[in-house]
């Protein structure tokens, strides 16, 4: 998957591979616009995948980090029978009975805490207030801002916002937009670079060097272990590429209106007593506009039973009940994103009567939707715990040396006699190519650069590049 290899192919030329039939002359025409897209793309966006690739090390490890950091508000060394959730509960509002409750996800495990969450109107977007409570005594043991449904505690916040933008705002994630973006179109047309010039070798083995590295030829040891390195990567970089744009600004706004029309956005239970449609079932749990219940103290006396109910109908593994904050809503019980599940389960409970007003199974979500909540667990390191958090560390790990290797041979490669980089694979491939190949591409390229626009603008910006270039070529000629 090289960025490196710059040397022209020309069709009459006597060290060009022999090629037979029409198929295989298309294919000669089309190799040298793969190198050539897959060369400005390298060079110009890959600083961009590097830094993500590094950062994206950092978080995959996030969670475990988290818990040791974090160990004193996570994990209790108490034993015995648990206190009522109610008794939690009322512990934790009587430490911050400014606040308003809005949540509270029972502990887990033995021997984890059990959070109670607080709308806090002077924090951030998607932010909470979680007070943490030993279920054992029913004594707060500390406090602390979470972010997301995912219950983030600040250092896995700040290092998840380091790889979505470099802590620059919304400016800042365009960096990683770009790279998201453009690492599937890098990888795949690396591939077909490599697959290309593995089967230029005569030796009928010649399949087993596109996973390994061939150490026998000692002036391509890079680019073989640049390929080789690539292919094994390259299935969860294509996931991890895919996941990466549905939390972008501009790509994640057409796949999100594309999941609607399809049919494919994530399902809620109905929180509404009588039934009728209602907004999602944990639309307060990022905000702060809620209002505050009738009766806390009532509302607060209903979890025992809630939570029984719930457990009773097999949401058995960790959840968040979200307190309703007006009479005519029931509670919503669903199953959290923890490692090691794969499924999210739902409830919604009327807390006077105990009675089950509306149920979700994870069963019953449309497939796209189940495919897309296991591929934002696994980009998340939490679809399969500590070895989804160590097989994305060594993934990030090998994206960081296949471009560390292709920057390497690109720079040893250059022209020192002619200038000070290398030059770009031969131009004029589309004008000697058939239309019949020309216009599918040139459609296809439209419709992927409307569809993710930063691939759209970065294209136009290559193509503006390779224009300057070929003019300050013919003048120098003149």
């Amino acid at each position: 998957m090289s960025i490196t290899d710059t040397r022209p192919v020309e069709e009459n030329s006597p060290s060009a591979p022999p090629i037979a039939g029409a198929r295989s002359r298309r294919g000669r025409r089309l190799y040298p616009l793969a190198v050539r897209l897959h060369f400005y793309a390298g060079i110009f966006v890959a600083p961009f995948i590097l830094i993500a690739a590094l950062t994206g090390a950092l978080y995959a490890i996030a969670p475990t980090i988290e818990g040791f950091v974090s160990r004193d508000l996570l994990r209790v060394d108490t034993t015995g029978p648990d206190q009522g959730l109610s008794a939690q509960v009322g512990a934790a509002v009587a430490t911050r009975p400014d606040l308003t409750l809005v949540a509270v996800a029972p502990a887990p495990s033995d021997g984890e805490t059990t959070r109670v969450l607080f709308n806090d109107p002077t924090l951030g977007d998607s932010e909470r207030l979680s007070v943490f409570v030993d279920p054992h005594t029913a004594q707060p043991v500390g406090e602390s801002v979470v972010y997301g449904s995912g219950g983030a505690l600040p250092l896995r916040t700040w290092l998840s916002e380091l790889h979505r933008s470099l802590h620059l705002g919304e400016p800042g994630r365009l960096y990683s937009e770009l790279a998201a973006s453009w690492l599937w179109v890098i990888a795949l047309f690396g591939l077909v670079l490599w697959v290309h010039r593995v089967r230029k070798r005569k030796s009928r083995r010649s399949a087993q060097w596109l996973v390994k590295p061939d150490l026998s030829q000692t002036r391509r040891r890079k680019m073989n272990w640049h390929g080789a390195i690539g292919v094994w990567i390259l299935p969860v970089v294509l996931l991890l590429s895919a996941t990466g744009m549905t939390w972008s600004t501009y790509a994640g706004e057409n796949v999100t209106k594309l999941r609607e029309e399809l049919s494919w956005t994530t399902p809620a239970v109905t929180v509404a007593k009588s039934g009728d449609a209602a907004a999602p079932s944990d639309h307060r749990s990022a905000g702060h506009t809620a209002p505050a219940p009738v009766d806390p103290a009532a509302r607060i006396a209903q979890l025992d039973r809630v939570y029984e109910v719930a457990r009773a109908n097999g949401i058995t593994q960790g959840a968040e009940i979200a307190v309703p904050a007006t009479p005519d809503e029931a509670f919503a019980i669903k199953e959290l994103r923890l490692p090691g599940t794969f499924t999210i389960d739902a409830l919604a409970v009327d807390g006077e009567t105990g009675t089950v007003t509306d149920r979700l199974a994870f069963a019953d979500w449309p497939l796209m939707a189940k495919l897309t909540s296991w591929g934002i667990a696994f980009h998340m390191g939490l679809l399969f715990g500590l070895i989804n958090q160590l097989l994305l560390l060594a993934i990030m790990l090998g994206l960081v040396t296949v471009i560390v290797l292709g920057y390497r041979m690109w720079w040893q490669r250059r022209p020192v006699r002619k200038s000070a980089l290398p030059v770009p694979p031969r131009r004029g491939v589309l004008r000697r190519t058939s239309l019949w190949i020309t216009v599918p591409m040139v459609a296809a390229a439209v419709a992927v650069g409307w569809f993710v626009p930063l691939i759209g603008v970065s294209l136009v910006v290559f193509l503006l590049i390779d224009v300057a270039l070929g003019l300050a070529a013919r003048t120098d000629k003149v």
